[in-house]
């Protein structure tokens, strides 16, 4: 056989199995829609508000969280669901925003409609008025406002197979909403809106999974007037898919999302900006960020567990123009099941630098799940996402956030900002709680839409991460060591966990290591950049021998290394 038609058959193998793969993913996917758009549900909305209970909110030092699909007086509604939510903030009066989520009337069949709430008073209380397009099915709903106030609602419909969206304007808030516009899309559509001074101002871009479209093989949409109307669909390299879109300060235009393969890759434009151009775009870059990531199961059984997030910097600060990825992976160097792992590239998609991890847990067996990222307008790069490391081995999940100020260089201790709840509670006859978060950043903070269930159903609500007083709370605490230190391990000996410790002076790679007594590397505990401070790290060594071993750190020109013992 020859070297050529070995090649020639590698490659073959190759793409039939990726194209198998993203079949298997096409019916799992299928399944999801096979409701018509003529559904009715059995309960009306009417009849469900005379239903309530107490609506949940809560409040902490840094943070607040309104429920938002509430009745007249503000009470939760019994008996239905709502998921899956996103967020429009008007940028010129930040008191008037609008949250959108998939409204179930009733939690006993699958019909759902474009539920939307808005609030005038900055989140502090919300109306539900209802749905927009009633007795419609619609899904999926995607918010974004232009630069002028007007709020935009992207929501698909399914009619058998076919899949198709609607994208609806307000200019009052999100208080009403016009009939909508039709926009082709497809499944898993997502949508952002050019709020830049050049040439894109008020564009509309979306794009959504290919084989699940009005269009296919299309994928990407475009409107230069404002959503007025939506030039035909178009093509996509690489044909990615599960992702979102991101404008740069120059107008240039991102995606991110996953490939056939199920590999991340981001794609960039820098015509879909000039409304005289047709849209081109770059090859295909592919990103490392550490793993793929599963879906339709754990906490989230019939639903994705995180999309894949891309953000741009559109500061004036030093790391302006910078884009970033964001993901909960499946990670292929340890035993968890989920991570939330980040990656940068410096020079516009060009190049990506290696992946980090966000969630500084030690545990394993446990899901950082439904990560999602924002910047604000200053370069701080936030991120949340749900959490069970207080809960290993059950999907018992918090919400968990941290953020960045260097640019994604480093990034501060995980803070947990919510009580537990079960995420398998409230199924609207579907497994799931949709499939993303929401969010948006400004100097002070964080606006989020999410979902939980601390009524024991599935419910949205408003979240307000104050930043400021974060960061204050923080630096009040922190004190800076004078030296590098590394401490003993305690216990020790120890069976089968033990905790290292160590301090660090100054911003600092850090890399912590366990060899044995012939010099071999056992594990790595710590790699990633640090900030100067004191950190504890737990080391399991359940499946290692009685002996001696050695633990050593290294960061920057420091390197010391210790023994300890395993004793069983």
């Amino acid at each position: 056989m020859s070297n050529l038609f070995r090649i020639i058959t590698m490659l073959a193998v190759v793409v039939l199995t990726a194209s198998v793969t993203f079949s298997q993913e096409k019916d799992e996917l299928l399944n999801r829609h096979k409701e018509s758009a003529v559904e009715r549900s059995s309960i009306s909305l009417e009849q469900a508000r005379q239903i309530t209970s107490p609506a949940y909110n809560y409040s902490s030092e840094y943070f607040t969280m309104i429920q938002v699909n509430v009745n007249d007086h503000g009470y939760n509604i019994i008996g239905d669901a709502a998921n899956e939510p996103s967020i429009a903030v008007d940028y010129n009066d930040l008191n008037r925003m609008a949250i959108g989520w998939r409204q179930f009337d009733s939690v006993f069949d699958s019909f759902r409609q474009a539920g939307y709430g808005y609030t005038t008073d900055g989140g502090l209380s919300w109306i539900f008025p209802g749905v927009i397009d009633p007795g419609v099915f619609r899904s999926d709903p995607v918010l974004d406002s232009d630069s002028k106030g007007n709020f935009y609602y992207n929501s698909l419909t399914s009619q058998g197979n076919e899949f198709s969206c609607v994208v609806f304007k307000s200019s009052d808030g999100g208080a009403t909403w016009d009939n909508g516009r039709y926009a082709y899309g497809g499944d898993k559509q997502w949508m952002t809106i050019d709020k830049t001074n050049g040439p894109g101002n008020g564009h509309i871009y979306a794009f959504w999974t290919y084989v699940y479209s009005i269009c296919p093989p299309n994928a990407f949409v475009r409107s230069t007037n404002s959503g007025a109307t939506f030039q035909p669909c178009t093509p996509l390299p690489g044909n990615p898919y599960w992702g979102t879109l991101a404008v740069a300060k120059n107008g240039d235009l991102y995606i991110g999302g996953l490939s056939v393969g199920r590999d991340y890759v981001v794609i960039k434009s820098t015509t879909a900006k000039d409304k005289n151009s047709n849209v081109s775009w770059s090859g295909v870059v592919p990103v490392d960020l550490n793993g793929t990531p599963p879906t339709f199961g754990g906490p989230n059984p019939s639903g994705l567990l995180g999309q894949t997030i891309i953000a741009v910097d559109t500061s004036d600060t030093e790391h302006s123009g910078n884009v970033y990825l964001l993901a909960s992976t499946n990670p292929r160097d340890n035993k968890d099941n989920l991570d939330v792992v980040f990656a940068r590239s410096t020079n516009g998609g060009t190049s990506w630098e290696t992946p980090v991890r966000i969630n500084d847990d030690s545990t394993l067996d446990t899901y950082q799940w439904f990560g999602t990222m924002s910047v604000a307008p200053n370069g701080r790069i936030d991120v949340v996402w749900l959490d069970t490391r207080n809960n290993p081995g059950t999907y018992i999940s918090e919400l968990y956030y941290s953020f960045s100020t260097d640019g994604g260089i480093t990034w501060r201790e995980n803070i947990r900002l919510s009580e537990g709840f079960d995420p398998h509670i409230g199924w609207p006859n579907q497994q799931k709680m949709g499939d993303y978060f929401d969010m948006i950043s400004d100097e002070d903070g964080v606006h989020l839409a999410w979902c939980g269930t601390f009524n024991n159903e599935q419910d949205v609500y408003y979240g307000r991460i104050n930043t400021s007083v974060i960061v204050g709370i923080k630096d009040s605490e922190k004190i800076i060591p004078s030296e590098f230190v590394l401490s003993q391990n305690y216990p020790n000996p120890f069976n089968p966990s033990t905790v290292i410790s160590y301090q660090l002076s100054e911003n600092s790679k850090v890399s912590l290591k366990i060899y044995d007594v012939l010099g071999r590397e056992i594990a790595t505990i710590v790699n990633k950049q640090l900030q100067p401070g004191e950190y504890e790290v737990e080391f399991n060594a359940e499946d290692l021998s009685s002996g001696v071993y050695y633990y050593r750190l290294e960061a920057g020109s420091y390197n010391h290394t210790k023994k300890m013992i395993l004793l069983r």
